[in-house]
């Protein structure tokens, strides 16, 4: 599997001056790329560099592996659009969305990140630092810092290139790292979680996660933005970005948090993890326009995704299952109906009388289609019949 490792540079005001000129050089030419694909139809590799690759190496001063890696980011800009737009994500045709996106060349940011393979990127494992190209000649001995994990991962696994990233003032290095799966063991059970708004996930061992005080900051960080944003003004609107990268990361690391519990106590106990599969919810719900926002910002595919790497990660079986009626049906008498659940947080069977709090019950419901279909898939007799 692949993992993303990142580490700090350290460089001295000439070399972070050598690095940003580097940067704002190969954006340049990436953006000569992109024009001459959109304008000769050129989106292959071969094809778009033969049409510009002198021309970038002469007008911009790149070395012949730097002009290459501008050229391949291009390509790779148009083969995104192409399988964004092939998917519906900006719009059917003549939205206003996906005509802003075709009619125009993909442009780069002068400060947008630059990939760099091991031609002009070497690292030295043992003395912690990187020798790099530049515009301004090959900076050796650059110094770099990280966390000893993701030190150790970087020199056992990395492979193919690394992006030069500038960010907020600081230089990072972003390194793939190919780390080889463990077997995926045979589970002794399951973790059933049902994942919410107001209880971000609820295991059917009865742990819950609240969801109330991300919900809060959520809230609050929504407020600023509406204040910024009334201002009409370019220090506001950069603000409000920063304010908006800013809540991204407290989501994640929340999500982090949950599924790094979750995983370590599936692995502990010999059982695998088992999710809803909640595939095109925001397509299917028919929010009220106070619950428009929180649908929208409602991070449970990010939560999903963290528990699938973890899980494969740690050799832990992973399972998605319908997730059709899970909180009005009784898993113990098997009776489905809207009335078994009078109010969001409370269940009642009206056949048996099972009562508990509606998401334990759903995670449940989660655990038994687990350990059905995990049957049905490794049973061959039951497949054929």
């Amino acid at each position: 599997m692949r993992l993303v490792v990142q580490v700090r540079l350290l460089p001295k005001p000439e070399e972070a001056s050598a690095l940003q000129r580097t940067l704002h050089a190969c954006n340049a030419a990436a953006n000569r790329a992109s024009a001459a694909a959109y304008s000769t139809g050129k989106r292959s590799r071969n094809d778009l560099q033969r049409e510009v690759y002198a021309e970038l190496k002469a007008d911009f001063g790149l070395s012949a592996q730097a002009a290459v890696r501008s050229v391949k980011k291009a390509v790779d800009a148009y083969t995104t659009l192409k399988a964004n737009v092939r998917a519906g994500n900006l719009g059917p045709p003549g939205s206003k969305r996906r005509v802003r996106a075709e009619s125009k060349p993909i442009a780069f940011r002068p400060d947008a990140a630059q990939p760099y393979d091991d031609r002009i990127l070497s690292w030295q494992h043992d003395s912690r630092t990187v020798s790099i190209w530049t515009t301004a000649g090959r900076l050796k001995g650059l110094r770099y810092v990280g966390h000893p994990e993701q030190m150790a991962l970087l020199v056992k696994y990395r492979k193919g290139e690394s992006d030069l990233v500038h960010r907020n003032g600081k230089w990072l290095l972003v390194a793939v790292c190919e780390v080889p799966e463990p077997v995926v063991s045979e589970p002794r059970g399951w973790i059933g979680l049902d994942r919410g708004i107001t209880n971000l996930a609820t295991t059917s061992d009865g742990t819950n996660y609240q969801g109330r005080r991300l919900g809060r900051y959520r809230r609050w960080q929504a407020r600023k933005r509406a204040e910024l944003q009334a201002r009409q003004t370019r220090s506001a609107s950069r603000r409000a970005k920063r304010m908006a990268r800013r809540e991204t990361r407290h989501a994640a690391h929340a999500n982090h948090r949950i599924s790094k519990e979750i995983v370590a106590v599936a692995q502990r106990t010999g059982r695998g993890v088992a999710v809803e599969d909640l595939g095109g919810i925001r397509e299917r719900a028919r929010p009220s326009r106070d619950q428009r926002a929180a649908l929208s910002s409602w991070p449970f595919h990010q939560l999903g995704e963290y528990l699938a790497y973890k899980c494969r990660r740690a050799g832990v079986a992973f399972l998605e299952v319908d997730a059709s009626y899970t909180s009005q049906r009784c898993p113990r008498c098997g009776h489905t109906e809207r009335g078994n659940r009078p109010t969001r947080d409370r269940f009642r069977c009206r056949r048996c009388g099972l009562a508990g709090p509606s998401d334990h019950v759903a995670g449940v419901n989660v655990r038994e289609r687990a350990r059905l279909a995990w049957g049905f898939v490794n049973s061959p007799a039951l497949q054929e019949t």
